[in-house]
């Protein structure tokens, strides 16, 4: 398996990238629903951007420190981040499409992470 420079495999690195990026996405997502107001600024929706950005944090944040129980959680970070993705696509706005998709990435990611039990 291939290293980088930080000791992680070059899958775990794809990984921990996508979810900072998915963790940046959902709060730039949940200031624009905010900001927008109306659907986008629902409770459900609001509630689901947060829970996804910090998940997707602390997952990266776990794989980093090589954490023994990263794995567990990247499980629980693909659930969160695939309920997001469900909310945010039935939206026709192009910022929640962009959201939807780094999250879908993201839940791809963690879960094959939860499957290699990193």
């Amino acid at each position: 398996m291939t290293q980088t420079t930080s000791g992680v495999s070059v899958q775990v690195q794809q990984c921990i990238d996508a979810c900072n990026e998915t963790h940046s996405v959902c709060e730039q997502t949940m200031t624009y629903a905010l900001q927008k107001g109306g659907d986008l600024a629902q409770r459900q929706v609001v509630m689901a951007l947060m829970d996804c950005a910090e998940s997707c944090r602390l997952s990266a944040d776990m794989m980093m420190r090589q954490s023994g129980m990263a794995a567990q959680m990247c499980r629980m970070c693909a659930q969160v981040c695939m309920s997001c993705a469900e909310i945010c696509s039935g939206y026709d706005d192009p910022m929640m499409r962009a959201c939807a998709e780094a999250c879908r990435l993201s839940a791809s990611l963690c879960a094959q992470m939860a499957d290699a039990r990193i």
